[in-house]
């Protein structure tokens, strides 16, 4: 466990916490460590950025109540053992687990629990050799880039391809169960992929599940939230929607979420980009004088445009090829 340094001035909030100050007397005082390292606003920050979500948020709120009273019980000489801090993190696409993992890191660095506090985020590709004597060296090289923080594995079942007798994903995988153990004082690996997937993959691996202690699944949401989150995006951006063009998003969302490929926030955030992109050319090619109120505003057509009106498939997100729009 990280010892925070008493005055340090780095600008890491973990580094002002002095948990020893926060027992005097054969008492605890919790506020006294929760101002201090700052872990309430965190917690707003997650209450703020994702939309619905309550048994996810919950979740988070119980692990970071567990790694306070930790602490303090450390501080107060009880028997303690650092709480096993490896995580799961289940849903469908763009349903806010990676924003959780980065908020996670965070926490956990600012209690002393890792000693930087950064998220390191790979796939099979970054894990797995091409060759034999490739992958071992391969993946304790993101090992050695993560010591101190969080492994984010994303779509971690595809570690584990037994139809294919050479594949080398299962030299990853003890790899990352030796470390999980090792270094379990200076790493928290964190996994995240569709629930079915996941599971499958820790019956196929049962040291992998042993080695997970939190397991938080992520529903996904309805078209009212999806609103919100579109709301909550274009805000962020310095737009608005009229009336009309909420309605027109409402309406985008209801057809989307029946097309394939449909990654909730993440297709939410590239369907305003594309709602941008034609107010823009909307507005460059009107040759008039602009308001503030124009510039800012997103109306109906900006978004009805969309090839989801069309019954053709909207493309992936994340995907530049055109596709119309």
């Amino acid at each position: 466990m990280v010892r925070p340094a008493k005055g340090a001035t780095s600008g890491s909030a973990v580094e002002s916490v002095d948990f020893p100050e926060a027992v005097a007397d054969g008492q605890a005082d919790i506020e006294t460590v929760v101002r201090d390292s700052r872990v309430g606003e965190v917690l707003e920050e997650i209450d703020r950025e994702l939309i619905a979500l309550e048994p996810v948020k919950q979740r988070i709120r119980e692990v970071a109540a567990l790694l306070v009273i930790d602490r303090l019980r450390e501080e107060m000489g009880l028997g303690t053992e650092r709480p096993t801090l490896h995580m799961s993190l289940t849903g469908s696409p763009g349903t806010g687990k990676t924003t959780v993992a980065f908020r996670m890191a965070d926490i956990l660095h600012r209690l002393g629990y890792i000693e930087r506090g950064h998220l390191v985020s790979v796939t099979r590709d970054d894990l797995v050799g091409q060759y034999v004597g490739h992958t071992a060296p391969k993946t304790k090289d993101v090992v050695k880039r993560a010591l101190g923080g969080v492994l984010f594995i994303d779509e971690a079942y595809y570690l584990h391809r037994p139809e294919n007798e050479r594949d080398y994903g299962q030299e990853a995988i003890e790899v990352l169960l030796q470390v999980m153990e090792s270094e379990r004082q200076n790493l928290v690996v964190v996994m995240a992929g569709y629930e079915d997937r996941m599971e499958e993959f820790f019956q196929a691996n049962p040291g992998m599940g042993s080695r997970v202690a939190h397991h938080i699944g992520f529903p996904d949401y309805d078209v009212d939230e999806l609103l919100q989150i579109a709301r909550l995006m274009v805000g962020k951006q310095g737009y608005d929607l009229s009336e009309d063009g909420a309605r027109a998003m409402r309406d985008y969302i209801e057809l989307r979420l029946e097309q394939p490929r449909f990654a909730h926030g993440r297709s939410i955030r590239n369907a305003i980009e594309r709602a941008r992109m034609r107010q823009a050319t909307r507005l460059f090619e009107s040759r008039g004088k602009l308001t503030k109120k124009d510039l800012i505003t997103l109306e109906p057509d900006d978004i009805l445009q969309s090839s989801v009106f069309n019954d053709t498939e909207e493309e992936a997100p994340g995907d530049t090829t055109p596709k119309g729009s």
